[in-house]
């Protein structure tokens, strides 16, 4: 799994585990958020015998022998965030959610050609379609990203289609919409929202808190990715939560259950979808997808973690980010 450390990684890892496989985990910790909250995400599952470890990047790292012996390969790791993604960035977006990808297919086709892969999993994300013009949006909508990030995303579903349709490398690209839940990126609105509720800092809101949101459980989202993994279908499908909720009610649904919010009001920047709803009849009817977790439960899970997790522990940069700071390769 690449991304292993981050936060739908680690919950998927650990999902893996408990349904006995073997996970080989790959992540580069690089440093969008702090690399020590990775680290910390690892704790749980670096003790676990059947959990191996290797902090590489996709573009700096042999993987032939990494992937000698996968039969499912999950493709987590990327470049996230659409606010950041323009301007002087996109060349990071680019490395890492479109170069990365490629080097990665180009490994497991020439592994495939040998020894046939069961499945690539492929994480993309609901930024791909934009403004949708229909909700919920079906995976027949025509994808019109309105950031670059959602541009990068898109491609790299393109390649994946490309070395599936050419090659005969199986793969799934699954187009998640808005995952939370516990041990979220902190740049992300329910992480900033609940930390906001709990130290009375306030909460940047961006737009009119009208914009809605098709909320996804981290733990229906794992699931689904490892039943894709395990089921017949390749191609694009959609997770979403199954309701989207406007901004103003997930705000309204945290103050009930920690304390009032500060909302600081700020304009929408470009690259904001207004709206966004997923179509999930594909996902339902090519691999059982049936999210399960409402809103409300799901962000008492956050509201909980966040009052129980320990300490960001202290750990060292790894040699690749340390050669970037003294002017080597990012």
């Amino acid at each position: 799994m690449t991304g292993a450390a981050g936060f739908i990684g680690s919950h998927l890892c650990a999902r893996l585990l408990a349904a006995g496989d073997i996970v080989l985990g790959i992540d580069a910790l690089t440093e969008f958020y702090d690399p020590a909250l990775k680290v910390r995400n690892l704790h749980t599952l670096r003790p676990h015998p059947a959990f191996t470890f290797h902090c590489a990047d996709l573009l700096e790292t042999d993987l032939t022998p990494l992937l000698a012996d996968a039969e499912v390969v999950y493709h987590l790791a990327g470049q996230p965030g659409v606010r950041p993604s323009w301007g002087t960035e996109f060349e990071l977006y680019v490395r890492r959610n479109l170069l990365a990808t490629q080097v990665l297919l180009e490994a497991l086709l020439n592994r495939h050609r040998s020894r046939p892969l069961r499945k690539l999993v492929h994480t993309s994300s609901s930024s791909v379609y934009g403004d949708a013009p229909t909700f919920p949006t079906p995976e027949t909508a025509l994808p019109k990203p309105v950031s670059p990030y959602g541009v990068t995303k898109l491609a790299a579903e393109h390649l994946c289609e490309l070395y599936r349709s050419s090659h005969g490398l199986p793969s799934v690209s699954l187009r998640l919409f808005s995952v939370y839940g516990p041990r979220q990126r902190p740049d992300m609105a329910f992480a900033r929202l609940i930390a906001a509720a709990r130290t009375g800092e306030p909460f940047p809101l961006y737009g009119d808190g009208e914009q809605t949101r098709d909320f996804t459980y981290v733990d229906d989202v794992v699931t689904a990715l490892r039943n894709a993994a395990r089921s017949g279908f390749t191609g694009v499908a959609n997770l979403g939560g199954g309701s989207p909720v406007s901004m103003k009610h997930a705000v309204a649904t945290v103050e009930q259950l920690i304390g009032p919010v500060t909302v600081q009001r700020n304009p929408v920047g470009p690259g904001e979808a207004r709206h966004t709803g997923a179509d999930i009849a594909l996902a339902t009817r090519a691999f059982g997808y049936r999210p399960r977790t409402e809103l409300h439960d799901g962000l008492t899970a956050m509201a909980q973690c966040a009052a129980t997790e320990g300490p960001i522990p202290s750990a060292p940069a790894p040699p690749h980010l340390l050669a970037a700071r003294r002017g080597g390769r990012p």
